[in-house]
């Protein structure tokens, strides 16, 4: 019986890394052995950034709000913890949206935040 050498197995396995590398330059998108690191790395880059992205949003929306008190004279810590004080349960994605669209609201929110923090609204 004869023995079987190159099965699919294999192929299949680096025709997945391969495809995975599409789009890389160079070397990195043919060659098996350097795709199969580019991959890789790519990979751990894609795990770490999905959850980088949370932080980099919160952030941003902390800079927003942080921006968005200036002019009531209220610093973003202050502002959080009269939410807090008054039982404000928004998040800061949709303080941030509604500091930007529509100042009307933010500004009774922030007056509400003034307010249970003793400061004169």
């Amino acid at each position: 019986m004869p023995r079987a050498v190159d099965g699919t197995r294999r192929s299949d396995r680096r025709r997945k890394i391969l495809k995975m590398a599409k789009g890389f330059k160079s070397r990195r998108k043919n060659v098996f052995r350097t795709a199969k690191d580019a991959v890789r790395k790519s990979l751990q880059y894609a795990y770490r950034d999905r959850r980088q992205k949370k932080r980099d949003f919160r952030r941003l929306w902390i800079t927003r709000l942080s921006a968005a008190l200036r002019p009531f004279d209220l610093s973003y810590s202050k502002f959080i913890h009269g939410l807090k004080l008054a039982n404000v349960s928004l998040d800061r994605l949709s303080l941030s949206n509604m500091a930007i669209e529509d100042s009307q609201a933010f500004s009774e929110v922030v007056n509400l935040a003034k307010k249970s923090l003793g400061v004169i609204a």
